[in-house]
C-alpha cells in the first residue's frame, strides 16, 4: 500500500471529541475509545497539502466559493455513484445533521410527525424532538442472518394513519451498515409520493460501501424519488475531515428546492469556510487512491474483528457491514441488560463503545464498534474484551 494505515497517530493532544469526552461519556478516561465515527488514520496527504498551501498566505479574510468547488462535488458523485445534478440543484450545508435540522424547520411545523427507522443514528431522533416534532419509528426487522430489513408494509401503514410530513432515511444505514438496494428505496419513494411525505436521505457513508457493492442514491432510485427526495452528502466520513465541516444537499424537484434554498441563503446558512472548500476540492479531485486503500484496510479490519469474535468470543456476533467502518455487535447471548453490558465494556474491558440502546430500544443488547483504527489497537481491544468475558463466566 502507498499509505500506511498501521501507523499509530496520537490524537490525545488534538482536542478531539473521541478522546476529550471520554470522562463525560464513560465516566473514566481509562478506556480505549472506539465510539465516535471518525477514523484514527492520517488524512489523505493531498488534503493536508492543499490546506497548508492556503494557510501559508497570511490573510484569512472573507472567502467565496469557486466553480471548481461545485464541480468537484458534481464530478465525484457522477463518477462514483452515477448521481447526476447541476449547480442549481446543490447547496452547501454546515454538517448533515444541521442540514437535516434546517429542512425540519423549513418544511415542517411543531407537532408534525417525522418517521425514522430504529435502531438508527440517534441524532435523527434528537434533532426532531429538539425541534418539537413527534417521532414515529418504523423499526427495522431482524433477519435470520443477523442483518435487518425494512418493514415496508408497516411503513405504508404509518404513512396512511399517522400522516407524517417527513421521513429521515439513513442510506447506508448507521449503525448496522446496510447498503439499501434500489428496489427498497424505490418502494419508499412511491409510498412517500402517494402520501405526501418528504424524504431526507442521509448518505454520509455512501462512499464507504465495501467489497465491490454499489451505492444507490435515494434520489436515483426512481422518478418519484426525485420528486420527494432531499439528499445529503459529505466528504467528512469518507476522508476523515469531519472537523472541517463540509457537507452538501441536493434537491432535484424545483418546487421543493426553490423556497428552501432561498431560505438557506437568506439566513446565511449556506456559506462554506475557505477551509471547507479547499479540503473538499482536494479530497474529491485527488483522494480517490487514498480512499480505495482505506476501504481495503477497513475491510481487513472487519474480517479481523469477525474472525476473532467467532474464534475467541463466540457469545458476541460481529455483523459485517456492507458499508462504513462501524460494526454492530450482537451481545445478547451474554444475558446482560443494557447497563450491565455497557459496564462490562467500560470497567472490565476498558473499552469505550456506543451502547446499542442509544439508537433506540431495539438496540438493547448490542454495541456499536468503530473499527477505523490501527489493527494493533483492535487486537489489544479484542484481547481485553475476551478477558473480560472470560472473567464474567468465571
Amino acid at each position: 500500500m502507498k499509505y500506511d494505515f498501521d501507523k499509530i497517530v496520537d490524537r490525545r493532544q488534538a482536542v478531539t471529541v473521541k478522546y476529550g469526552k471520554c470522562a463525560e461519556v464513560f465516566g473514566t478516561t481509562d478506556v480505549t475509545p472506539l465510539w465516535v465515527a471518525d477514523m484514527d488514520f492520517e488524512v489523505c496527504p493531498a488534503i493536508t497539502q492543499a490546506l497548508i498551501e492556503r494557510f501559508e498566505h497570511p490573510v484569512y479574510g472573507y472567502s467565496m466559493t469557486t466553480p471548481e468547488f461545485w464541480q468537484s462535488i458534481i464530478d465525484w458523485e457522477a463518477r462514483r455513484n452515477d448521481f447526476h445534478f447541476t449547480t442549481d440543484d446543490v447547496i452547501y450545508v454546515p454538517g448533515i445533521v444541521r442540514g437535516i435540522a434546517y429542512a425540519i424547520n423549513y418544511f415542517t411545523s411543531p407537532g408534525d410527525k417525522i418517521v425514522i427507522q430504529q435502531p438508527v443514528y440517534h441524532p435523527f431522533r434528537n434533532v426532531s424532538v429538539g425541534n418539537r416534532r413527534m417521532v414515529v419509528s418504523n423499526d427495522l426487522v431482524e433477519t435470520p442472518d443477523g442483518s435487518y430489513r425494512m418493514n415496508l408494509d408497516n411503513l405504508e401503514e404509518i404513512f396512511r394513519t399517522e400522516k407524517p410530513r417527513m421521513m429521515i432515511l439513513c442510506n447506508p444505514h448507521n449503525p448496522i451498515g446496510i447498503a439499501w438496494d434500489t428496489d427498497t428505496l424505490a418502494q419508499i419513494a412511491r409510498m412517500a409520493k402517494r402520501h405526501g411525505v418528504i424524504v431526507l436521505s442521509d448518505e454520509i457513508h455512501s462512499d464507504l460501501v465495501l467489497r465491490g457493492k454499489k451505492h444507490c442514491t435515494f434520489t436515483n432510485s426512481c422518478p418519484e424519488a426525485a420528486e420527494v427526495g432531499i439528499t445529503f452528502g459529505a466528504p467528512s466520513k469518507t476522508f476523515n475531515i469531519a472537523g472541517i465541516v463540509s457537507s452538501w444537499c441536493v434537491i432535484k424537484n424545483p418546487e421543493l428546492r426553490k423556497g428552501f434554498f432561498e431560505w438557506m441563503e437568506g439566513n446565511e446558512f449556506s456559506e462554506p469556510t475557505f477551509m471547507a472548500c479547499i479540503a473538499t476540492e482536494a479530497a474529491y479531485n485527488h483522494g480517490e487512491e487514498w480512499l480505495e486503500q482505506a476501504k481495503t484496510y477497513i475491510e481487513g479490519n472487519i474480517d479481523f474483528v469477525a474472525d476473532f469474535c467467532q474464534k475467541h468470543i463466540p457469545a458476541i456476533k460481529a455483523i459485517k457491514p456492507e458499508a462504513s467502518f462501524l460494526m454492530w455487535l450482537d451481545c445478547r447471548a451474554l444475558g446482560l441488560d443494557a447497563d450491565a453490558l455497557n459496564s462490562l465494556f467500560i470497567h472490565d474491558a476498558h473499552l469505550g463503545l456506543n451502547r446499542g440502546d442509544m439508537f433506540g430500544a431495539a438496540g438493547a443488547g448490542f454495541m456499536r464498534f468503530n473499527i477505523a483504527t490501527q489493527r494493533s489497537v483492535l487486537a489489544d481491544a479484542l484481547q481485553n474484551l475476551a478477558k473480560a468475558i472470560n472473567g464474567l463466566k468465571s
